[in-house]
C-alpha cells in the first residue's frame, strides 16, 4: 500500500484515451439462467420451474431481446443495455469442470488452465505487462476487500482498501496513508476519507462482518458503498486505473428465490455497484469497462430445496462507457436433456478467458500472443473476443 502511495505522479496528454478497468468478482458460482433468462427457450422453464423468470406476473423479468430477459432486480443494467453502455455473455465459462468453489475460484483469479499453487493473479499480471512509464501501470491497482484477492496479487503494487475497520491497529494504519496523501494528492485524500468515514457507518450499522450470504439484505447497501469507494479512488488524477472488486455469498443451494428472495437481494446489489461506479467516476467512465465474473454456474435443474446446485456455463455482465453494449453475445447450446453438460449443466460454448483477453486487448492493447503467454498462461489457443469496446 505504501509503495503504491510512493509511485510517481505521471502527466496525462491532453484530451488522450485514459482506460479504465473494473472486474468484480462474484464469489460462490451465480445462476446465470436466474440472472439473464433463457424465457424463449422452451425447457427453460420446465428445468428451472418455480423460481423461472417470466415476462408476465407481478415481477415480470425485464425483456432484452426476443429470447433473453434480465432478472427484475436489476433496472440500472437495463437501462445500461438500453442505452449501449452493457452487454451480456452468456454460456461462458473457465476451463474448470470440477465444481469446487476452492479450485474454480483459484482458476478463476490465477488465470491458469487448472488450480495450483500459484502466487500471482492474471489481473496483475496483465498491469505487469504494460509500459512502466504508462499512466496505467504507472499507477498500481486497487482491491477493495479484506484481503488481497489472488487476481490481484504479483509484482505490481496495489493499494489494498477493506470496506470494513476491523480494529483500532487498521484504524491508526489508514490514518497513517492520509497522512502521506495530505500534500501529495489532496483530492484523492479527501477520497480516502470520504470511504473511511462510510466504513466506520457500515461498522456502526452492524455490517462489518457480514456477508451477502449471511444478511442478504444487507447484499445493496455493502456493494453500493463498496463500488462508491472504488470510483472515488479512480476518478482521481493519480488514482488507479486498475480495480478488482470481491462479492462473497453468491452459493443460493436452497431457498434461491425468482423473481424475489435471496437471489434478486444479491443481484440488486450488483446492480447498485453498477450505478455507483457510473455515479462516482463521473467524466472517467466513458473510458471505463467493468466484468462481473464467477468461478461456475449452477445446476439447470432446481433441488429438492428450491436451490440450484454447482454447475458449469453462466452469464459474465459487461458494463461501461468503453463497453459496444445492447446486445447479447451467446452461441446457445440449449436446455433439453441431451444438450446439458453432463445431463445437468448449461453447457459452455464461450471461455471465459476469451472475454477477458478481449477486454484487455481493446482497452490495454496487450497483444494476443502476451496475452496467451504470461496473462493467461498455457491458452495460446482461445483468441481473444473482438468488438467487446468501443
Amino acid at each position: 500500500m505504501f509503495a503504491w502511495a510512493q509511485l510517481p505522479r505521471l502527466a496525462s496528454a491532453a484530451g488522450a484515451r485514459d482506460p479504465r478497468l473494473v472486474v468484480i468478482v462474484l464469489r460462490g458460482a451465480l445462476d446465470g439462467l436466474a440472472a439473464v433468462a433463457p424465457v424463449g427457450d422452451p425447457d427453460y422453464a420446465r428445468l428451472h420451474g418455480q423460481i423461472a423468470l417470466s415476462l408476465a406476473g407481478e415481477h415480470p423479468a425485464i425483456p432484452l431481446d426476443t429470447f433473453f430477459a434480465l432478472h427484475p432486480a436489476m433496472p440500472v443494467f437495463a437501462r445500461l443495455f438500453r442505452e449501449g453502455q452493457a452487454a451480456v455473455v452468456h454460456a461462458a465459462a473457465t476451463g474448470y469442470r470440477e465444481r469446487s468453489h476452492f479450485d474454480g475460484q483459484d482458476v478463476l483469479e490465477s488465470g491458469y488452465p487448472a488450480p495450483g499453487h500459484v502466487q500471482s493473479g492474471w489481473l496483475n499480471r496483465a498491469i505487469a505487462a504494460l509500459p512502466v512509464e504508462g499512466r496505467v501501470a504507472g499507477r498500481g491497482g486497487l482491491a477493495v476487500g479484506p484481503s488481497t484477492a489472488l487476481i490481484m496479487r504479483g509484482s505490481v503494487p496495489v493499494l489494498g482498501w477493506a470496506p470494513q475497520i476491523a480494529n483500532a491497529a487498521s484504524e491508526d494504519l489508514a490514518g497513517r496513508v492520509l497522512d502521506l496523501y495530505a500534500d501529495r494528492d489532496p483530492i484523492l485524500k479527501v477520497a480516502l476519507a470520504q470511504g473511511l468515514e462510510t466504513e466506520r457507518i457500515a461498522a456502526r450499522e452492524g455490517m462489518g462482518g457480514a456477508t451477502p450470504a449471511a444478511r442478504p439484505r444487507d447484499a445493496l447497501a455493502g456493494m453500493r458503498i463498496t463500488a462508491e469507494g472504488a470510483a472515488k479512488l479512480m476518478a482521481a488524477d493519480d488514482g488507479p486505473r486498475v480495480a478488482a472488486l470481491a462479492f462473497d455469498g453468491w452459493d443460493t443451494h436452497a431457498n434461491e428465490g425468482g423473481a424475489t428472495g435471496r437471489l434478486a437481494e444479491l443481484l440488486g446489489g450488483l446492480d447498485a455497484a453498477f450505478e455507483a461506479l457510473q455515479k462516482g467516476l463521473g467524466s472517467r467512465w466513458k473510458d471505463t469497462s467493468v466484468v462481473a465474473i464467477t468461478e461456475f454456474g449452477r445446476t439447470a435443474r432446481i433441488n429438492g430445496t428450491v436451490g440450484t446446485d454447482h454447475g458449469t456455463a453462466t452469464v459474465v455482465f459487461l458494463a461501461g462507457g468503453a463497453i459496444k453494449g445492447g446486445r447479447i453475445i451467446a452461441d446457445w447450446p440449449g436446455l433439453k436433456d441431451e444438450q446439458l453438460f453432463e445431463r445437468r449443466d448449461l453447457r459452455p460454448t464461450t471461455d471465459l478467458r476469451a472475454v477477458l483477453k478481449g477486454l484487455l486487448l481493446e482497452q490495454f492493447e496487450l497483444t494476443p500472443a502476451l496475452l496467451g503467454e504470461s496473462v493467461f498462461p498455457q491458452s495460446g489457443a482461445v483468441r481473444p473476443m473482438s468488438g467487446l469496446c468501443t
